[in-house]
């Protein structure tokens, strides 16, 4: 798979990035919304099997390649599993879909307004067998819930260091500090994380040159 490709299609391609990357927590909800109760798995083994050939079916959609998916984001699970007869990653980008990995491990408790991400103590592990499979980049996310700039701040900075380590894999990382749809103070939430990220974004130029 060529990184260079896929670069030109997250920079140029017209369309949407599509979240196949649902976890533990949140696959029972995603099943049940393609119409597959709990009373249809016994364990997890049983859930994740349900969710692969979901997952796989969609994949292998003619729809799903039809020029308006540019990228998927990947439980670790679906990014192990085929489809179609072939590796999950290949058989997105076979379709010019773009492949991404997730890889949080979910969020902290929220404190001064936010929800930090949990530490990923085997991220150079992930990224190493990420590019091993032909993904191209990663995904992780964090909350703002409340316009708090210390809590703010502390997101964006974990954002970019965990998105700099992953950098130095060779993959492009999407950075994710989301605000809060609910929160009542998103425009204020807004106007300091800009800041935030054009000041970690002002660091990286320096240190490229």
């Amino acid at each position: 798979m060529a990184n260079s490709e896929m670069m030109s299609k997250i920079e140029n391609g017209q369309g949407f990035i599509a979240a196949l990357d649902q976890s533990g927590g949140s696959t029972p909800k995603a099943l049940a919304g393609y119409g597959i109760g709990a009373d249809s798995f016994s364990n997890d083994d049983e859930m994740f099997g349900l969710i692969h050939k979901m997952r796989s079916r969609i994949i292998t959609s003619p729809s799903f390649g039809n020029g308006k998916v540019i990228g998927a984001i990947l439980f670790e699970k679906t990014m192990n599993g085929d489809a179609g007869g072939k590796p999950v990653p290949e058989a997105l980008w076979d379709s010019g879909v773009v492949p991404f990995l997730k890889v949080d491990k979910g969020l902290e408790d929220e404190a001064n307004g936010v929800q930090l991400m949990k530490p990923i103590p085997d991220l150079d592990d992930q990224c190493k067998h990420a590019v091993s499979k032909g993904v191209f980049g990663t995904k992780m996310r964090s909350v703002i819930n409340k316009a708090n700039a210390k809590g703010i701040a502390a997101v964006v900075a974990q954002q970019f260091d965990f998105g700099k380590q992953i950098l130095s894999h060779g993959l492009v990382p999407i950075i994710e500090p989301e605000v809060n749809i609910k929160s009542d103070e998103r425009a204020a939430c807004d106007k300091i994380l800009l800041g935030e990220l054009t000041k970690q974004l002002d660091a990286l130029r320096m240190i490229s040159g």
